[in-house]
């Protein structure tokens, strides 16, 4: 069966995300457009240069996770000079480590610009935050007066990931202003309204895959001091809009996976973390596919 898909951001979580994907592989279903996330962008867009799930396992499997955290250069120590870094540069970690290997992995499939996929095969959420703004790429880059089919799938994955302060944000030029393009889950972390739409006619089932409890069984935020204040703000804008969608919406097409035990920046797992990662999407897959039906 041919459908659409979403997958929600969650950094290091998003290993559930394959899981989720073989069992969806196995049951014989085939994605037309993809749609993600941070980390579920990753997963997005290796799916819509055709890698199965197997294969996406073996390179994450393969990948040392800490490849992805470059810190700039400097002849200080990085714990003396992390600190002036993200004052001045906005994030601990250049993030051009990230978008080099996944310019790699994409390359391999042919796939280095937009107009290597199909029209509206991979769309991807990013955060402007200085024109105060969400961007879906490559569809919005039309009013950055930037050819969207030209532009480097690689390039809006990381700016898709680039979580604020832990990496560089992505710096956009137009000829207006320069942009400052953060991780697309300040503002959506799982993007199914890009194809569930009110009053609009789905070419095709949409299935969404959540790196979190259904909302109604989320624990509340414990608020105590001002750390665990910035944490629960940072989660409530994260998931604020995405949930009163999700509550009017069909949750019934949604394959949630709970993972608020397990720590997003999290980039030293063993192999028997990432199975037990990867396994944990796999088994809400089935179980979701015990009770689903379109």
């Amino acid at each position: 069966m041919d459908i659409d898909g979403v997958f929600s951001g969650g950094g290091i979580k998003g290993f559930a995300l394959i899981g989720a994907y073989e069992e969806l592989e196995k049951r014989g279903f085939r994605f037309k457009r993809v749609a993600g996330t941070s980390a579920g962008s990753i997963i997005a867009a290796l799916i819509a240069a055709n890698y199965s799930s197997k294969e996406i396992y073996q390179i994450m499997d393969e990948l040392e996770l800490k490849q992805l955290l470059d810190p700039r250069n400097t002849i200080f120590p990085f714990s003396v000079m992390k600190w002036i870094l993200l004052y001045w540069r906005l994030g601990l970690y250049k993030g051009d480590a990230l978008e080099k290997w996944l310019a790699e992995k994409l390359a391999a499939r042919g796939v280095r610009k937009f107009s290597d996929l199909q029209p509206q095969a991979l769309r991807v959420i990013a955060s402007d935050l200085t024109n105060d703004q969400l961007i879906v790429l490559p569809d919005d880059l039309v009013k950055y007066g930037i050819d969207p089919t030209s532009f480097p799938v690689a390039k809006a994955i990381r700016m898709s990931c680039s979580m604020p302060y832990f990496f560089e944000p992505v710096k956009l030029y137009t000829k207006r202003n320069t942009s400052i393009v953060v991780d697309g889950g300040v503002l959506s972390n799982f993007p199914m309204w890009l194809f569930d739409k009110d009053n609009i006619q789905k070419e095709r089932p949409v299935l969404g895959v959540q790196l979190s409890s259904h909302i109604s069984d989320r624990p509340p935020n414990k608020i105590n001091n001002a750390i665990q204040m910035f944490g629960a703000l940072f989660e409530t804008m994260k998931e604020a809009h995405d949930s009163r969608y999700i509550s009017k919406r069909h949750a019934h097409n949604i394959i949630f996976i709970p993972t608020e035990g397990l720590l997003t920046t999290e980039f030293q797992l063993t192999p028997e973390k990432k199975e037990e990662i990867v396994n944990l999407g796999r088994d809400c897959t089935k179980k979701f596919f015990s009770k689903w039906s379109y």
